[in-house]
């Protein structure tokens, strides 16, 4: 396999190579070994999407990995930056992080950070920060009957013939073309839209991820329109974990996914390089409620 750089860290000599050449099966230990949820097909679907880097040391262990999804010509969005606790200090990441900036020259990039690497992001010059929660647990009936404001429209299951009108919404809230994204999205996940006067307004899916499912994306023009899309998934997943990702500033959006079982369990936050990594098209329109994933945005 092709060696792309070498570190001396401690009595470690780190060996960098192609994410992609690398087995995912140590890739999945590597994350497990930090506690972070992703199984093996997560893994996969984000070695699909993107590339990446993983620092592999003497005995061929995988100690280190940072990958990047790129959505537009100018902007990646960067993810999957994980190294043994033993590296953290000692400038792993920062090495990795160097290295794809390094393979990206010009490029706008975005991330979710954690709160143990938000210190690193911002000394690379990472700004434009906004708190993301993370809710999960055991999903409830009880969240069905959250107070909201009357819904005008239809909520139906999304069908194949509406994905143009995902991607549509999509590229209206974040700013880039995601289509990506969404050919690894849509095969494995159940969505929701809600049509008004004949136009599809709002939607959510739902897949495998992790410790259950994820709902994500949500993307609505209003908390009320995403609760809309979201309900059915609480309901078919009542009894069992359930997670979503959301921007702090949806209040309401974050109220039902707690009255639904799904409780702040932790936060991340995004971060951009060079300028804000998603930006709405109108400040009326449609906007990211529920982000795909932390890796995906």
């Amino acid at each position: 396999m092709e060696t792309i750089a070498r570190l001396h860290i401690d009595t470690f000599e780190l060996t960098l190579r192609d994410i992609k050449q690398v087995d995912p099966k140590l890739l999945h230990a590597l994350s497990v070994s930090v506690g972070w949820p992703h199984r093996d097909t997560d893994w996969q679907m984000l070695l699909e999407l993107g590339q990446g880097l993983a620092a592999v040391d003497e005995i061929g262990r995988v100690v280190g990995t940072v990958m990047w999804l790129r959505y537009d010509a100018d902007f990646a969005m960067v993810c999957m930056l994980i190294t043994l606790p033993r590296l953290q200090e000692q400038g792993a990441g920062r090495w990795l992080m160097e290295k794809a900036h390094e393979l990206n020259e010009g490029t706008v990039f975005g991330l979710n950070a954690t709160r143990e690497a938000k210190r690193l992001y911002r000394s690379l010059g990472y700004g434009y920060e906004q708190k993301i929660l993370r809710c999960q647990g055991e999903a409830t009936a009880s969240g069905m009957a959250t107070p909201s404001a009357k819904v005008e429209g239809l909520v139906r299951t999304a069908a194949a013939s509406d994905n143009d009108s995902l991607l549509r919404l999509d590229l209206a809230a974040t700013g880039h073309d995601r289509s990506v994204a969404y050919r690894a999205l849509l095969p494995v996940s159940r969505g929701q839209v809600l049509v008004r006067n004949d136009e599809i307004v709002a939607f959510s899916l739902c897949r495998p991820f992790g410790r259950g499912h994820v709902i994500g994306p949500v993307v609505a023009a209003s908390e009320d329109d995403a609760i809309a899309v979201s309900r059915p998934h609480v309901e078919a997943h009542a009894g069992s974990f359930l997670r979503a990702d959301t921007p702090a500033c949806n209040t309401v959006f974050t109220g039902f996914l707690a009255a639904s079982g799904m409780q702040i369990h932790d936060s991340a936050t995004s971060m951009g390089l060079g300028r804000a990594p998603f930006v709405p098209r109108s400040k009326t329109g449609s906007r990211r409620i529920a982000l795909a994933s932390q890796a995906i945005g």
